[in-house]
């Protein structure tokens, strides 16, 4: 099994999605694999979902609260400015009080609801994963790559779909239940039922975009989850523990990447240090428990490189590394 036959023998996968602890490659393959696609004809979006966003760092552009910005022919990347989202946010609010009541003003006490609502610690993810509905439900591309933020907040992140769901569904419940009661009760205005009529309109319009994003999260024929690791102890731990909860969320575990391998030619030099001989013989024993946890499942292994993967020849060198010649024909 390789990378590029997992996509070959699954073309409907088009949600790619790359996991793992901080630090140990997950934006570089994101960016490779997009770069891998462009290639061959195929319209990409890579976006991350990290709020501290480093696609900007490895295309060498500009592209944080930019929307999607055109990479080279094909590559489109785009970082998510979650404060920006949640400032809109807030505006869309105080427009919408304004109209219901004729504010010309937001009173005081009801500024000061918005912005301790907005300083929630679950607002950044809150706003972030909005933005993801509305990337997906939008449409455009032929694969959409997901930058994962680190293993615990992913979990996090993919577990709001469902706690959206369910708070949405309650929430237009009660809704369809007020509207009966005054239907029945005939006591409301023409103008205020109007208003209750946008009301359920758009509590159905957002459940129709949390459910279509989080079935594509779930959908084992739609999505690809391929967790990076490297050969040291502590990353093998947490992996392990990951893809089990990873399951429990029925997310599609595709496969593992195994990055930062010190290739054999290196030590095999006269003038090789001793430690990195040592880390050598480290990461084989590693990469041996690797192969027995996870098996055919691996990939890849990816070999140390020299410098940074930034820009778009380093990029196309990782490209390489992953999928070699191989195509999606």
């Amino acid at each position: 099994m390789s990378l590029a036959k997992v996509f070959r023998e699954n073309p409907n996968r088009r949600y790619i999605m790359f996991g793992g602890k901080g630090g140990l490659g997950k934006t570089t393959f994101s960016a490779a694999t997009g770069y891998w696609l462009a290639k061959q004809g195929k319209k990409v979006l890579v976006f991350s979902v990290d709020p501290q966003a480093s696609l900007s760092d490895i295309f060498q552009r500009d592209i944080y609260g930019k929307g999607a910005v055109e990479i080279m022919p094909n590559l489109y990347a785009q970082e998510i400015d979650a404060d920006q989202h949640i400032r809109e946010y807030q505006d869309e609010i105080r427009q919408k009080i304004r109209d219901m009541y004729g504010f010309e003003k937001i009173p005081d006490e009801i500024e000061s609801y918005i912005q301790a609502a907005s300083a929630e610690p679950a607002m950044e993810e809150s706003a972030i994963f909005d933005q993801v509905v509305d990337i997906v439900v939008a449409g455009g591309y032929d694969y959409y790559i997901y930058d994962l933020v680190p293993l615990g907040h992913a979990l996090y992140y993919l577990s709001m779909a469902s706690v959206y769901d369910q708070w949405i569904s309650k929430i237009t419940k009660l809704r369809e239940e007020m509207r009966e009661y005054e239907q029945m009760a005939a006591r409301v205005s023409r103008k205020k039922e109007t208003q209750e009529d946008l009301i359920l309109k758009e509590l159905q319009d957002i459940r129709y975009r949390i459910s279509t994003s989080s079935s594509i999260l779930t959908d084992r024929e739609k999505t690809a989850f391929f967790f990076v690791l490297i050969p040291e102890e502590m990353i093998l731990i947490d992996t392990q523990k990951a893809s089990k909860l990873f399951e429990r969320y029925q997310v599609p575990i595709s496969g593992y990447i195994v990055n930062r391998v010190i290739p054999e030619r290196v030590v095999k030099s006269e003038h090789a240090p001793a430690y990195l001989k040592n880390r050598y013989e480290m990461q084989k024993k590693y990469l041996n428990k690797i192969h027995e946890m996870f098996g055919n499942s691996v990939l890849a292994e990816i070999e140390e490189m020299e410098r940074d993967i930034t820009g778009l020849e380093m990029i196309e060198r990782m490209a390489h590394a992953m999928f070699g010649e191989e195509t999606l024909e």
